[in-house]
């Protein structure tokens, strides 16, 4: 109403609006409620902290810069006075690329064709690799799932994704189970030196059988 009140009468606004003309000039002159205060307050150091980190920090760095500060309110407070204010901050969390695709000949057949199904245990081994993100880095963790019991027969965690990753999982895979002949398939990645889909594998010599 205060925005119009050039253009129409105060008294008719509020005959439209369904309010008395008392009310809307007490409402005016009312003192913003104690809570009011404390979030103008609050709104003001939020911004400042926002500007200080560069406009990167969110919700929860702000959250923990105002409680080192002894200042304890909750997230979803914080949120809501940093919408109101237009701020918000920036993700840094970057991808991490666990498959380096190989690009030559040297890709393997692939011997499942989608089919995960094995009728007995060590039959089947699905091999991958995720990240751990830490506060001091990225671990990369590999590991080998029996396509049958699904369970986890080796496993192998390091700060690289190197090719010793992947081997060091299968060598724990294949010194706990001692298959006599097993299937080893994995996406495309280059780590491991197969560079391929599937490989048969004999635990004696760890080579692969065309």
């Amino acid at each position: 109403m205060s925005g119009h009140q050039a253009q129409f009468p105060v008294t008719t606004m509020c005959r439209v609006l369904g309010v008395s003309p008392s009310g809307y000039y007490a409402w005016r002159h009312r003192l913003p409620s104690i809570r009011q205060q404390v979030d103008a307050v609050l709104k003001e150091r939020i911004e400042e902290i926002h500007t200080w980190s560069r406009q990167t920090y969110g919700v929860p760095r702000i959250h923990a810069e105002l409680a080192e500060e002894g200042t304890h309110v909750g997230f979803k407070r914080i949120a809501r006075l940093m919408r109101q204010a237009g701020l918000r901050g920036v993700c840094r969390r970057r991808q991490v690329q666990t498959t380096c695709r190989a690009h030559d000949d040297s890709m393997s057949q692939d011997l499942v064709e989608r089919d995960f199904t094995a009728e007995a245990a060590d039959q089947l081994w699905v091999a991958d690799i995720t990240y751990i993100p830490t506060g001091a880095g990225f671990l990369y963790l590999s590991v080998v799932l029996d396509a049958w019991s699904r369970r986890i027969v080796g496993w192998a965690m390091a700060t690289h994704l190197r090719t010793e990753l992947v081997l060091a999982a299968l060598d724990m895979a294949l010194g706990q189970r001692r298959p006599g002949a097993v299937i080893h398939h994995s996406d495309h990645g280059s780590q491991i030196g197969l560079k391929g889909s599937s490989q048969q594998w004999f635990p004696e010599s760890r080579v692969c059988d065309h």
